[in-house]
């Protein structure tokens, strides 16, 4: 007689393969699409060190507790009571098995209902399973979840820390109407850290922090005096960092940054009373420490210290990568940068670097965490700053695509006088994932930093304005010259840029974000720029028309070659072209017509490439003296030539003729 397998029938884990969940018979009349459409909503700052794979994972979204198990509508507590004998299932006695089946579902019922509130949960479930289809119309779950909450009122805080009524809960409070959604948060009061430490209820806690703002800062409230803990913890960390940076204002941001302050803090808190009470609450430590002095500020910002140590001697439990703790390390910062003795100031700086300089890379990713690094670069020692690139050079890639986390990038860039250190450990790792950058805003913004940095062209004033904060610092802590800097980055980066021209260019030039890219670099790359020309100009000579539209019939791409044959970027305030320092317009100029030849451009003049061979006649024409080239391209457009583009019906051709007229 062959063993029996003992098998489990919880459904696989996403990551697992095998069958499809059982009772996935739900997903009918197309909610099945619908459910497999992720749920759009916030989500947290992703640190540039969290594992790619994960892109959500960290943060406890609207919709991940209500949705843990998709396929079950009703959950298999079968799957509880232990594993299942498949002997009976495999026997060739068709009676005798469904004998078997009578005797453990008699089994399972006999154990459901000794459990508490079994008959309630059985009639909840029941609604919770009209209540949360997908294609319910608005009256139609009105309806069912107020049938819901008839079903719930009253126990909701006997039920809500059981995984399957958990989900219930949640659909009432993200379905509900406010009147709902109220009734829930009353009944849960005094059980909110509670929930937030429950695995399945924290997801309700944030709902309720989202959807609930008349009761948030009560929620809030019973967090104060434990939030430290709270984000030690594994389960309600996450729930203090989705508040903290989604959804609370700044007032309720300071009811969570209190317990940072200390216990002293308690004596002289203004995060309740009157109105002036809040405004100065608004301001955090700065309003905190108004009007305190002596020894007592030198207590608070002591216990501020001290409990950010204690975040970062616990890296393993997340919370350094959290915004609230990089909010409270920058107000320490500030407040440092406010004592009279400069030499307190270092000795207080040096010592909150040591105790975090090896998770700065976790902080990058938000506002204040970003300021927090940006500033230990512009005031630390050449070794201070060596080390600080050597925590960031495993997560460039990463780096490059942030909007915040890039602004360090920047930072580094514009500080650090090692240029070598700079070259080998940032620049090298930026242009080496040039083919995965110019895809996106950001890590555009992150390859045209390194040939034209702070450019308004694609730089934001605010952005700008940002990276001017450390200028003063740098002054005073730097010794070599901006410019002297910048160039030797822009050195140090041009071989590899332009070598990506040269291989991808052509391809890249097609985008219209990957044009604005390869046009930086060939106007500031320093260096031989003969390849990357040939390539983007081989690209014009292809047969017209093509199967694919021709590069002059794209316009980001015909701009491309307009402002390379112009020489640099027309100015709108200077009515003229200002011309890029390290690129020569008329080699490029002089080059097109060797390697585009007659036919390709007589073919866009006729064409919609008509104001690239406007700007190449220019460039021509501009120049001193009778150059060969200037003679080849007159005497491409010979008389027959010119009344065939008078013919033509294209845009320029008055410009154009007028330019072909001054080669001679």
């Amino acid at each position: 007689m062959p063993a029996m397998t003992k098998v489990s029938k919880k459904r696989p884990a996403p990551s697992q393969g095998g069958p499809k969940a059982k009772k996935a018979h739900i997903e009918k009349s197309g909610a099945k699409s619908a459910a497999a459409a992720p749920e759009k909503g916030k989500h947290r700052s992703r640190p540039v060190t969290a594992p790619i794979n994960d892109e959500h994972g960290s943060t406890s979204d609207e919709s991940a507790g209500e949705d843990l198990a998709d396929g079950e509508d009703h959950v298999d507590e079968e799957a509880e009571d232990g594993p299942v004998d498949t002997g009976a299932a495999q026997a060739k006695d068709p009676n005798a098995a469904r004998e078997a089946h009578k005797v453990q579902r008699a089994l399972f019922d006999q154990r459901r209902a000794a459990k508490p509130h079994s008959d309630l949960l059985v009639d909840a479930k029941q609604a919770w399973t009209l209540a949360r289809q997908k294609t319910l119309s608005k009256e139609e779950r009105t309806k069912h979840i107020g049938a819901l909450m008839d079903i719930i009122r009253g126990k909701v805080k006997d039920i809500v820390f059981k995984h399957d009524a958990s989900r219930i809960v949640q659909t009432v409070v993200k379905h509900g109407r406010e009147k709902e959604r109220n009734e829930v948060a009353a009944e849960l009061q005094g059980k909110y850290r509670e929930l937030a430490q429950s695995k399945y209820s924290k997801f309700l806690i944030t709902k309720l922090i989202r959807l609930c703002p008349a009761h948030r800062p009560a929620i809030l409230r019973e967090f104060q005096g434990h939030v430290l803990r709270l984000l030690l913890h594994r389960e309600a960390s996450s729930v203090l960092a989705d508040a903290f940076e989604l959804y609370t204002n700044a007032y309720e941001r300071s009811l969570l940054l209190r317990d940072f302050y200390g216990k002293e803090a308690s004596l002289v808190t203004v995060t309740a009373g009157s109105e002036h009470d809040k405004e100065r609450s608004k301001k955090g430590l700065k309003g905190l420490l108004e009007g305190v002095e002596g020894e007592r500020r030198k207590r608070i910002l002591g216990a501020l210290k001290d409990n950010l140590v204690m975040i970062f001697n616990n890296p393993d439990k997340g919370a350094v990568s959290h915004a609230i703790v990089h909010r409270a390390m920058w107000e320490y910062l500030i407040a440092v940068n406010e004592l009279e003795s400069v030499e307190e100031q270092e000795k207080l700086r040096r010592e909150m670097f040591e105790s975090c300089q090896d998770v700065l890379a976790e902080m990058v990713h938000t506002k204040d965490g970003s300021r927090v690094v940006r500033e230990f670069i512009a005031q630390g020692t050449a070794k201070d700053r060596k080390h600080i690139v050597k925590a960031l050079k495993p997560h460039v890639a990463r780096i490059c695509k942030d909007d915040e986390a890039q602004l360090v990038l920047f930072t580094a860039l514009d500080v650090i006088d090692d240029t070598k250190l700079t070259a080998k450990s940032l620049v090298a790792d930026v242009t080496a994932s040039a083919s995965s950058l110019y895809t996106t805003s950001q890590g555009r913004r992150s390859i045209i930093y390194l040939v034209a940095p702070r450019t308004r062209r694609h730089f934001t004033p605010a952005m700008i304005a940002t990276l001017e904060d450390t200028d003063a610092i740098r002054a005073r802590t730097s010794k070599k010259e901006s410019a002297l800097r910048a160039e030797e980055i822009a050195r140090a980066a041009s071989a590899e840029l332009l070598a990506w021209v040269a291989k991808t260019g052509a391809e890249a030039a097609r985008d219209p974000g990957g044009s604005l890219v390869v046009c930086e670099i060939m106007l500031g790359a320093i260096g031989d720029k003969s390849a990357a020309s040939e390539a983007l100009l081989a690209a014009l000579a292809a047969a017209y028309p093509a199967p694919e539209l021709h590069p002059a019939a794209l316009p980001h791409t015909s701009r491309l070659y307009k402002t390379l044959l112009n020489g640099g970027h027309f100015s709108a305030a200077a009515r003229a072209v200002e011309c890029a320092p390290h690129f020569d317009a008329r080699a490029f100029a002089e080059q097109f017509v060797r390697v585009v030849g007659r036919e390709a451009t007589l073919v866009m003049a006729r064409g919609e490439g008509a104001f690239v061979v406007v700007a190449l006649c220019e460039r021509l024409a501009e120049a001193d003296g009778e150059s060969e080239a200037r003679k080849v391209v007159r005497g491409w457009f010979d008389a027959s030539v010119r009344e065939e583009i008078e013919r033509a019906d294209v845009r320029g051709k008055a410009v154009l003729l007028e330019k072909i007229r001054a080669l001679g």
